[in-house]
């Protein structure tokens, strides 16, 4: 059995206090302790008191040992769970069927866990402040784990699986973390070469799996904690903190501020290195208060989730619905289908691909039923989409830009023919819902509300879904908003809109060069203001600088506009919402939720002197795309020495020149995380007499993207 001394200056090992260890140590489990073995070096006169860091109403006990009175209110994220347990403590709050072991935890089970994985990182010598890397999916340990680190005082780095080693290294390094913790064996065993050799890490921790899955190499200095094994630390030091008289004297106890930052959430993209957005406690408890109007969840409601959980979307949402007692069932994209069917969500909270993706299914199998069955679905459905269409006129509830109010006259006009239509109609719009729609529902699920984020949902799948009866709510954040900024409401949910700002959120639209502030209906740059906006990005003054002005707005840097105010006429419960149009800034969102910079991209296909210029596209798309115009003579030219056309031949077919086009990116982009798909191939270059290009030379991309428009649309089909 191997010793490790410490001392103050020691990271190998956790800092154990001799009467800290008295009464801790000795009692952790031997199949723990024979882990390793410590022995101190410390003068009981000259210790110091350890500083601690707890959430005010989780652990108002252990602030009450130094005199702070505790707080009744929610200061900081982890509080949310001493409510919840005292709420709802036998109630289930996660089922977790596809982790091994399956888990099914109540909110008291949750609870006891989140308080026994903070104490386990104290035992193992986490600072307040000190940040700790949580790199792993979705899952019940990850909540535990993330919870743990927050209620601790420490900050966690939050990252997936899917992203590249250098990309995890370089969130690390920069971040300053000292501790990692990992999703399975097999995640840890990818990037261990690179961690081990150029990271410091004070300890590691394996979320889920054995450590005899880990490979040998590298710095067996180092040790590795498995998920149980921190619990287990963690219960017998609350244990032993009970049963010592002195245990005041051992720490000092400071409670987390709601200012204090609780997680850096790396933005994605493929140029340049990520930028750490700093997400304080105040910003995530601003979601956690005001998403039930967006979605008003009550005890027992059934979420399903499956986004990766460090994204600030699936992330916020957790700690909102959890707030309410609702039973969440944690689930993959392989097993959505059959999950939907078989724990029938009320809500389903995601990004637009997946509901693209019900959409195509529920379309193959009307595309497949038999002849008659088929056009009769065909038929409801548009008589159903003329029915929503009418309805919507009658409601107030459509899309304008004008701000000139219409004519009471006219708007009474309106009003009563989409009332008389809709009446005509409404006897076969319930026949289908009762002959085809029911069986629909009854296959995915979602009976209150699927809550859609992440990227612009199409309008057809919006208006589909409102066919059938299947409340779809858009919405709009983004990382650096913690993220939700703005929602449809269940009793306003505007097709085509992403909803009302939401409580105590402000919107403006700018002009793209001069930064005036346009008039409702008025196209330019979305800014926001609110409690939710970032604290800024982590050691990147210049950016956040450029982010943020100095009056607390944030650029958005998304194109849109907001419905002006009507008291009449088909818009008279519009007025206010926001409308997205695209991105002002390069950044792609595809449907996924994946951010890609497609800069980097572009310079890389255009190495290739067949291209003459190139935009990438995919802006709310599946996979990326490409407006290519090529380099005729050179397209010629190889065209001929591969012949592909004759040798004599000066004209080649728009076929051959995509092919041609295809290979060449495929040749130079081979080594980046996201491939182009689809390719337009354009005659006429972007010039600045076409307006398509500025005076400085920089391609106008969003000009490029509303002129193709059509194509580009039709490219995706």
């Amino acid at each position: 059995m191997s010793t490790i001394p410490f001392t103050y200056s020691t990271h190998a090992l956790p800092l154990f206090y001799s009467r800290y260890s008295t009464y801790t140590f000795a009692r952790i489990k031997p199949s723990i302790r024979r882990r390793f073995c410590v022995y101190c070096q410390i003068d009981s006169k000259t210790k110091e008191v350890q500083i601690r860091r707890c959430s005010p109403l989780l652990e108002s006990s252990l602030l009450s040992v130094n005199g702070v009175v505790a707080s009744d209110e929610w200061k900081a994220i982890p509080d949310i769970w001493r409510s919840s347990a005292e709420k709802y403590g036998d109630k289930v709050a996660l089922i977790d069927p596809y982790h091994d072991p399956p888990s099914t935890m109540t909110y008291k089970q949750l609870e006891e866990a989140i308080l026994d994985f903070a104490e386990g990182l104290r035992v193992l010598g986490v600072k307040p402040e000190e940040k700790i890397a949580l790199f792993a999916d979705n899952s019940c340990r990850w909540l535990v784990a993330d919870q743990g680190m927050m209620a601790s005082g420490a900050i966690n780095v939050v990252r997936g699986t899917r992203s590249s080693i250098e990309e995890l290294f370089q969130i690390y390094q920069h971040s300053e973390s000292v501790a990692l913790a990992v999703d399975t064996p097999e995640m840890f065993n990818r990037i261990a070469n690179s961690f081990y050799a150029k990271a410091s890490m004070r300890y590691i921790i394996l979320l889920w799996g054995d450590k005899s899955s880990l490979v040998c190499e590298g710095n067996k200095e180092v040790p590795v904690f498995t998920f149980t094994e921190v619990i287990d630390l963690g219960r017998e030091s609350r244990m032993a903190l009970i049963d010592s008289r002195d245990g005041d004297n051992q720490f000092k106890y400071e409670a987390i501020k709601s200012d204090d930052i609780a997680t850096l959430v790396y933005t994605s993209g493929t140029t340049g290195n990520p930028k750490g957005v700093m997400l304080t406690h105040r910003n995530l408890l601003h979601q956690v208060k005001n998403l039930w109007d967006i979605v008003p969840a009550e005890v027992g409601d059934r979420f399903l989730s499956m986004l990766p959980p460090w994204h600030a979307y699936e992330r916020a949402c957790e700690y909102f619905i959890f707030s309410y007692g609702v039973e969440q069932v944690y689930t993959t994209v392989k097993n959505l289908k059959d999950d939907l069917k078989r724990y029938q969500p009320h809500y389903l909270i995601s990004v637009p691909l997946v509901y693209e993706t019900l959409y195509s299914g529920i379309q193959k199998q009307i595309s497949t039923s038999s002849l008659i069955r088929k056009l009769v679905a065909l038929t409801f459905i548009r008589i159903s989409l003329a029915y929503m269409e009418c309805k919507r006129i009658y409601e107030g509830k459509c899309l304008t830009k004008n701000e000139k109010q219409p004519s009471y006259l006219y708007s009474t006009l309106e009003w009563l023919w989409a009332r008389v239509v809709a009446a005509i109609i409404f006897p076969i719009h319930m026949l289908a819902k009762k002959v085809v729609y029911s069986k629909i529902h009854s296959a995915i699920g979602i009976s209150k509300a699927g809550v859609s984020g992440g990227g612009s949902l199409p309008i057809h799948v919006d208006k589909f879904f409102e066919a059938i009866g299947v409340k779809v709510q858009n919405g709009y954040g983004l990382t650096e908003t913690s993220p939700v900024i703005a929602a449809r409401r269940p009793e306003c949910n505007v097709i085509g809109s992403a909803g009302h700002p939401i409580r105590h959120t402000k919107f403006k639209v700018v002009d793209y060069e001069t930064g005036e502030v346009l008039p409702p209906g008025s196209k330019g740059i979305l800014k926001v203001t609110g409690p939710a906006l970032m604290k800024g990005y982590y050691k990147n003054p210049s950016a956040t600088n450029q982010a943020l002005d100095g009056d607390g707005w944030l650029n958005t840097g998304d194109i849109g506009w907001i419905v002006p105010h009507h008291s009449t006429g088909r818009s008279r419960h519009s007025g206010g919402v926001i409308v997205l149009e695209g991105r002002a800034k390069d950044t792609i969102v595809l449907s996924t939720g994946e951010n890609v910079e497609p800069g980097e991209l572009e310079e890389a296909a255009m190495k290739s002197t067949l291209i003459q210029q190139i935009v990438v596209i995919g802006q709310d798309k599946r996979r990326l795309g490409a407006l290519i115009v090529p380099n005729k003579e050179e397209v010629l030219k190889v065209a001929r020495e591969l012949s592909v056309i004759d040798s004599n031949s000066s004209d080649i077919s728009q076929e051959k020149v995509t092919s041609l086009l295809y290979k060449e990116l495929n040749t130079w982009t081979s080594d980046f995380s996201f491939q182009i798909g689809p390719i337009l191939v354009v005659d006429d270059p972007f010039t600045i007499d076409n307006g398509l290009m500025t005076p400085t030379m920089k391609i106008r991309r969003d000009r490029v993207v509303a002129q193709y428009r059509d194509q580009i649309e039709n490219l995706y089909k």
